[in-house]
């Protein structure tokens, strides 16, 4: 996915890297008041910047009835930015065929691996 810069709102939106994740875990912890990462993390696979700064994530998830499905963690975020960026995610989320998106017990296998291999660090 090519990385679209918003330039009336100053967002951009990019797919999940490695190297993002320590803005992700940060965020997460953050807005979950937790000390370790857990399943909830899920794996990443969308972002937004805000002046250069990670504010957003969507990721995968396994529901409660265990569908996929994914959740956004956000920090400063407007209404109208959230609601943009939902879009965005559903569209991407839908369009996806990897593994990740369209096999449970691999999503869930993925995860268990994540957030073992972050809660490390």
């Amino acid at each position: 996915m090519e990385t679209l810069p918003q330039s009336r709102d100053q967002l951009l939106y990019a797919e999940v890297f490695i190297s993002d994740m320590p803005a992700l875990k940060d965020i997460f912890l953050r807005t979950q008041t937790l000390k370790q990462l857990n399943q909830n993390f899920g794996v990443p696979f969308l972002l937004v910047k805000k002046k250069g700064e990670v504010v957003a994530f969507a990721t995968l998830v396994i529901s409660e009835k265990g569908e996929i499905a994914f959740k956004i963690y956000e920090d400063r975020l407007s209404d109208t930015e959230k609601r943009n960026f939902t879009q965005r995610t559903e569209s991407y989320f839908r369009k996806s065929n990897t593994a990740n998106f369209r096999n449970p017990e691999q999503l869930k296998s993925s995860i268990l691996r994540m957030v073992s291999w972050l809660n490390i660090g």
